[in-house]
């Protein structure tokens, strides 16, 4: 799949880095380094722009080694760009450690995965079908 992006940062674009890999690493394009203190969320700009095709979306989701090893994840996860978003990919990082944690231009601080989608029609009715599970809830089919 082809897919249109404008670059207007520092960096190469973002690619996948292995074959088999579902996401890319965004990388942040800043003028200077941010820091983010403990409970503290920020927006880091990437300096990329996309045009996604009707049908897809794509998804920022936290990269693992940043959450493990500092703390650091993406506040909205997986956070959505629409097929209609024209305006330049930002990504709401939370420090959740208890150390600042600095951010460096080109430092990669997330990954986007590009992902089909379907819009639900409703179909407003009175009952629903039974199942086994039922109304049961959270931690009902076990721990």
């Amino acid at each position: 799949m082809q897919l249109k992006i404008i670059n207007k940062s520092k960096h190469a674009l973002p690619h996948y880095e292995t074959n088999s890999a579902a996401g890319m690493d965004l990388k942040a394009n800043l003028d200077q380094e941010v820091i983010l203190k403990p409970l503290e969320r920020g927006l880091i700009k990437t300096g990329l722009f996309i045009a996604l095709p009707s049908g897809y979306e794509a998804q920022v989701r936290p990269r693992s080694g940043l959450a493990i090893k500092k703390g650091i994840t993406v506040l909205n996860a997986p956070g959505t760009i629409d097929a209609d978003y024209r305006g330049e990919i930002g990504v709401i990082l939370i420090n959740l450690s208890n150390e600042n944690f600095v951010i460096k231009d080109g430092d990669r601080i997330a990954q986007l995965v590009i992902a089909k989608y379907n819009q639900a029609i409703w179909q407003e009715v009175e009952l629903l079908d039974k199942t086994k599970r039922g109304k049961d809830g959270f931690g009902s089919t076990g721990v």
